[in-house]
């Protein structure tokens, strides 16, 4: 049995897909290190419980920056790491699909290549991250029809028209989940004097945040250091405040989905008038988005079954065709 991988190597998670076999697991793309040996002491799940909770000398990091790499080194160990928990070995070298935002340079993606197979795969393919989307949502990309897809990650947000096998328009920016996330700790500290870690950010942004205005608004209650005592304080936050807090990027998501619709050939933007458009990601799941986006578009809005897993499950039926679906893939080493 093969065991060829798809791997989703995302800002926020990174999910893997083994052929035949279908997604062995889905975790927090974090890895935790020893600074003054650079062992790698966890990864994924147990990684992320540590974030802003480590001693010294130990140091959770995301080696993963807008959905490019910041720190090749420690990238190349999470994807050993990921090759390793796969059960692949130095006598099972597979051959590897890496899912990557449409936004990479390419010298991005030459790092993303040499990353992967310096951990050990035997050639590294990579397909990008909308057009993944699309065929793990099931879309019928191959026809000539347009089919918009808007896939909202951690760490960018990517709005692309595909029709005939290929992306017609496209259009990415550098705004996700964490950027989210920030916007609420900055607005916690400007207008509380209260200091929050990202962990209780993105817990109250799942919790109460939305992207359109609530039938019936909504409080919680979170606890953070006061940056005036530096004793803890906690404070009740609204979902109108959240809303408000994340309100820029938001926006960003709108406008770039009305400009790749801008671009586009009038025929296909009629096809997606009468089909709507697609959102996927962890970033789609914010409450009200689907709302907002078709208010703004005027279009209907379709928020797939499982928007974290679309990307990767898109490239595992990649892999299961690998040859008919060659020609969507960008680069093969």
């Amino acid at each position: 049995m093969s065991r060829d991988l798809a791997i989703d190597l995302g800002t926020a998670n990174t999910l893997v897909y083994q052929r035949h076999r279908g997604i062995l697991f889905a975790e927090p793309t974090v890895i935790a290190l020893n600074k003054e040996t650079g062992d790698v002491l966890a990864m994924g799940d147990e990684a992320w419980q540590m974030i802003g909770r480590t001693p010294g000398y130990i140091v959770a990091v995301r080696p993963l920056r807008s959905g490019a790499i910041s720190d090749f080194d420690i990238t190349e160990k999470l994807i050993r790491l990921i090759l390793q928990r796969s059960g692949v070995n130095r006598f099972s070298r597979p051959r590897v699909l890496v899912c990557v935002p449409s936004a990479l340079t390419e010298v991005e993606r030459r790092a993303v290549e040499e990353a992967t197979l310096s951990a050990g795969a035997r050639s590294c393919y990579l397909i990008e991250e909308p057009m993944a989307a699309a065929i793990g949502a099931g879309l019928p990309i191959h026809e000539p029809l347009g089919n918009l897809v808007v896939d909202i990650g951690g760490g960018t947000s990517e709005v692309a028209l595909i029709s005939l096998g290929g992306i017609v328009t496209n259009t990415a920016v550098r705004v996700g989940g964490f950027d989210m996330d920030s916007s609420i700790q900055n607005y916690i500290r400007r207008e509380y004097t209260v200091a929050i870690g990202e962990r209780t950010a993105e817990r109250i942004k799942i919790s109460i945040g939305s992207a359109f205005p609530r039938a019936e608004e909504v409080k919680a209650e979170l606890r953070g250091r006061d940056l005036m005592s530096g004793l803890p304080k906690n404070v009740v936050i609204s979902s109108e405040e959240i809303r408000g807090a994340i309100d820029e990027q938001v926006r960003a998501v709108v406008e770039a989905t009305l400009e790749c619709l801008g671009q586009a050939p009038p025929d296909l933007v009629q096809d997606v008038l009468v089909n709507g458009m697609t959102l996927t990601g962890g970033g789609g799941m914010l409450q009200g988005l689907d709302m907002l986006l078709s208010q703004a578009a005027e279009v209907p809005v379709h928020l797939t079954r499982q928007p974290l897993e679309s990307v990767v499950l898109g490239a595992g039926k990649c892999l299961d065709a690998f040859e008919s679906a060659k020609h969507v893939l960008l680069d093969a080493r």
